[in-house]
């Protein structure tokens, strides 16, 4: 049985991750605390997720944390949260790992607790089945090993109990003993193989059944009509019955297209198709030169799930109309002509964007705070910064295999609509970012970390005197510790 099982976790298929990145990023407040949150979610369900949690207040005594269902009868009664332990090195620090019993749409509820009284709030985080776990190659060869012992002494101490078990000290076996042992041996090896047999057929079963909640990101097939016009149709391919026409708005819109030009990435569209059919969106498409074409499409299910479809199209020269209310496009420097040490944009109209970073490079899988400042052909801060979708900018995060799209705000990656539906109350969740037109300051900062090493394009885009501009950086990731060729 030990056998059967080696071999078969081995053999079980090992799901992607989805487009995007897992880890969860915020940054928010619990009442008046700020806070900077990271969880990362289990790969596999059930699993635990590790959260981190930094705080810039100085007179936090405590953080509890507790995982919840998002919607249904489970997140109105929390269980008893867990303290977060505080870090000996830096006391506004705090780490804690929570089980995820279930996959689905889940939140964290981080509470706080200090000089200021207490505090609370949500992060929604969805837990994703995207693998099955794989036994280690050495703990595979030994536990194979000893089944195969386990399963010849199990055949051999039958043969001898049949053979000897009667016999007094000293007597040696019959020709008749013998030859009953021999059968004895035979009906025992065949009964250890049908054990395995029905081991086999459980243990398939429950592959089966665990192979059902592994994650599969909604299909997204897209499609040119009318020679202008693009149509997105969404199919389930089969993951715990999702439908795909229950999405909420997001930033007023069902569904964020970045439509991004290949191989170079040198041009990219932030458009807003439209749900015109249960599963079915369209875009009358702007003004477009001929060429292959990547698609990131972000929704929101009303369960508060986010889920990122990607789809790729070849299109020819689109005379398209131009371009109206929240889509907006920009263009830089090819892939080609990638430089990471390059930390200047420089906008049509002489202004540019800067990239305000310590390093040309970054660590893979660490939360960071990614500043970038504004300012005019005179080196001056812009006055003229406005909201963007009721935000102060956006940012695309893109890998440059595309194995990896993250559209992040500067609350972090949370989609605002799940965001919404995680808190308690009815605030709301744009709440520090509607400010005044002549209030907005002239920089904009992203909560992210890159979930993978490699070469990354990064799109930021703002809005200024009622005009959206869009930046393009590039940048390395690298593992500090990569695996040993041994260990691939």
């Amino acid at each position: 049985m030990v056998l059967l099982a080696v071999v078969l976790w081995l053999a079980l298929p090992r799901a992607d991750a989805h487009v995007g990145s897992p880890d969860v990023f915020l940054e928010g407040k619990a009442g008046p605390y700020p806070l900077f949150i990271a969880i990362r979610p289990p790969l596999v369900i059930p699993g635990v997720a590790q959260v981190e949690i930094r705080t810039s207040a100085k007179d936090v005594s405590q953080v509890r944390i507790v995982p919840l269902p998002m919607t249904g009868a489970g997140a109105k009664f929390a269980p008893t949260p867990d303290l977060a332990e505080r870090s000996k090195d830096d006391p506004q620090f705090f780490t804690g790992s929570l089980w995820m019993m279930t996959s689905g749409s889940w939140q964290v509820r981080v509470s706080v607790e200090g000089g200021q009284g207490k505090g609370e709030l949500a992060v929604p985080v969805p837990a994703l089945a995207n693998k099955t776990e794989r036994m280690q190659t050495g703990l595979a060869i030994l536990l194979s090993i000893l089944g195969l012992v386990l399963c010849a002494g199990a055949v051999s101490i039958a043969g001898a109990a049949s053979r000897e078990a009667k016999l007094e000290p000293g007597q040696q076996p019959t020709p008749e003993m013998r030859q009953r042992a021999r059968r004895t041996m035979v009906l025992t090896a065949l009964l250890v193989i049908a054990v395995l047999y029905l081991g086999n057929a459980w243990w398939t079963a429950e592959a089966n059944s665990y192979g059902r909640i592994i994650y599969k990101p909604l299909r997204m097939d897209a499609a040119l009509v009318g020679g202008s016009k693009l149509q997105l149709t969404l199919s389930d391919p089969g993951w715990l019955g999702r439908r795909v026409d229950d999405f909420v708005p997001d930033h007023n819109h069902l569904m964020h297209l970045y439509v991004i030009r290949l191989p170079e990435m040198e041009r990219v569209w932030h458009l807003h198709p439209e749900m015109t059919a249960s599963g079915v969106f369209t875009h009358d498409l702007p003004p477009m030169p001929a060429g292959s074409y990547a698609l990131f499409a972000d929704v929101v299910h009303e369960s508060g799930l986010p889920e990122t479809m990607v789809a790729e199209i070849t299109l020819p020269a689109i005379a398209g109309k131009p371009l109206s209310g929240d889509d907006s496009a920009g263009s830089g420097h090819p892939l080609s002509q990638a430089d990471p040490k390059n930390r200047t944009f420089v906008f049509e109209d002489g202004s540019k964007m800067i990239w305000e970073r310590s390093s040309d490079t970054f660590p893979v899988k660490r939360a960071h705070a990614f500043r970038f400042r504004v300012e005019g052909p005179d080196g001056q801060p812009v006055p003229d910064m406005e909201l963007y979708m009721g935000m102060l900018g956006h940012a695309a995060f893109v890998k440059r295999d595309r194995s990896v799209f993250a559209h992040v705000h500067p609350t972090g990656s949370v989609p605002m609509a799940a965001l919404s539906l995680a808190q308690k109350s009815e605030a709301d969740p744009h709440a520090g970012h509607h400010m005044h037109a002549m209030a907005l300051p002239s920089e904009v900062t992203f909560p992210y970390g890159f979930p993978q090493p490699g070469d990354y394009r990064v799109f930021i885009q703002i809005r200024r005197s009622g005009k959206v501009q869009t930046a393009m950086f590039d940048t390395v990731v690298e593992d500090p510790n990569p695996p040993s060729p041994k260990t691939r």
